[in-house]
């Protein structure tokens, strides 16, 4: 009996993104899954429901997801979604687990085996699934472009017969995946870059793109790095002598964008409300964290505020706002990550939940929660 994958059509309005595309279906259909898309699914993507028919998706509506063994979604599922799931199933999505630990045990109370893509290791093997990587990419792309379109002059230095428009001056906070694309991004558009990070390896990467390297970069700098490559948070002593760099460099820059966040725990301020003031009427700060409190202090999620003339951008699901292309990614990363759990010999499902990917992004299975982060003991099959 052929095995069911459904792409839901994601709940939240606000959601663009879809968890398929036309070249995720056909490797699915490769791998012996039947793939069932909920009509409507890849609207907000570009892809409509003809698309995913030529792939080799059947077209069908919620109620399918009760007869599927995989469910494939781009945000964690409703409690009215779980509703719908049958005991057993597998569901792959960002689940956003930090704090939601009722939402997390309602998916282990269904009997549901669920895995945070986000939670993936940041391994050589799990590169194509780093879900991480492929949305924040986009991000600083988009960050970037968000920018241009609330600073209402030129970023390229022009010289004309007219005169000459100079350089915008653009500052990046972070330069992680984000960060370093923001930078790729700005410098494209022919803007004078700068960009800081507490990682003394970002330090090669900023100037390998063209950009001005900002930190203070003492003894405590040197060692600011987690085994996983994510940024450690610094001591007070240090996080006061980087905001007085940073502060003196802001007020000097027309365009400033945030990337700054610590898995699992709320972003660090870097910005504060006389940074801004400091800052030239008609300057742009775009905070890439607001959805998890912010880098900006008076930043607002969902909104574009005007504090003492400076707009602070705080657009909520960045890689949403270029879903055509977001989904492209993130479908490569949800459908590579499920061919690991497929028999090479049989192409069945065969979870191995000892493999160190299943291990790492497993919330739930067998009626539990298993991630140890989060209340559970990830200890293998059940």
């Amino acid at each position: 009996m052929s095995q069911i994958v459904f792409i839901t059509r994601e709940s939240d309005p606000s959601e663009q993104r879809v968890a398929g595309s036309v070249e995720s279906v056909k490797k699915l259909k490769s791998l012996g899954f039947d793939v069932v898309v909920e009509a409507g699914a890849g609207l907000g993507s570009r892809v409509p429901d003809a698309e995913f028919e030529k792939a080799g998706a059947r077209i069908g509506s919620a109620a399918d997801a009760q007869g599927a063994d995989v469910i494939l979604k781009v945000r964690r599922p409703t409690e009215q979604e779980i509703g719908g799931y049958r005991s057993g199933a597998i569901v792959i999505a960002i689940m956003d687990p930090y704090g939601n630990d009722a939402a997390i045990a309602a998916m282990a109370a269904a009997g549901l085996t669920a895995f945070a893509m986000e939670l993936m290791p940041r391994i050589t093997r799990a590169q194509s699934m780093d879900v991480l990587s492929s949305q924040a990419n986009l991000a600083g792309y988009q960050a970037v472009i968000d920018a241009a379109h609330e600073y209402d002059r030129a970023l390229p230095m022009m010289m004309t017969a007219a005169g000459t428009v100079p350089a915008a001056k653009i500052f990046v906070m972070g330069a992680g995946v984000a960060g370093l694309q923001a930078i790729a991004t700005a410098r494209r558009l022919g803007a004078m870059v700068s960009a800081t990070d507490v990682r003394p390896a970002a330090k090669e990467q900023v100037a390998s793109l063209g950009a001005k390297f900002i930190a203070v970069e003492d003894e405590e700098f040197k060692a600011a790095e987690t085994a996983g490559g994510y940024a450690k948070e610094m001591s007070r002593d240090y996080q006061v002598k980087q905001a007085a760099l940073v502060a003196e460099h802001i007020a000097k820059q027309d365009i400033v964008i945030t990337t700054a966040l610590i898995p699992g725990r709320p972003a660090p301020r870097l910005v504060t409300r006389a940074m801004l003031d400091a800052m030239k009427p008609g300057s742009v700060v775009v905070d890439l964290a607001v959805e998890r409190g912010g880098n900006v202090e008076g930043a607002e999620a969902g909104k574009v505020v005007d504090l003492g003339g400076v707009k602070v951008v705080g657009h909520l699901n960045v890689p949403g706002r270029i879903a055509a292309s977001a989904s492209l990614l993130y479908a490569k990363n949800l459908v590579t990550f499920l061919e690991t759990m497929v028999s090479k010999e049989t192409k069945a499902l065969a979870v191995n939940m000892e493999d160190e990917l299943a291990k790492a992004t497993a919330l739930t299975h067998g009626g539990a929660v298993v991630h140890p982060a989060f209340g559970g003991a990830n200890g293998g099959d059940k």
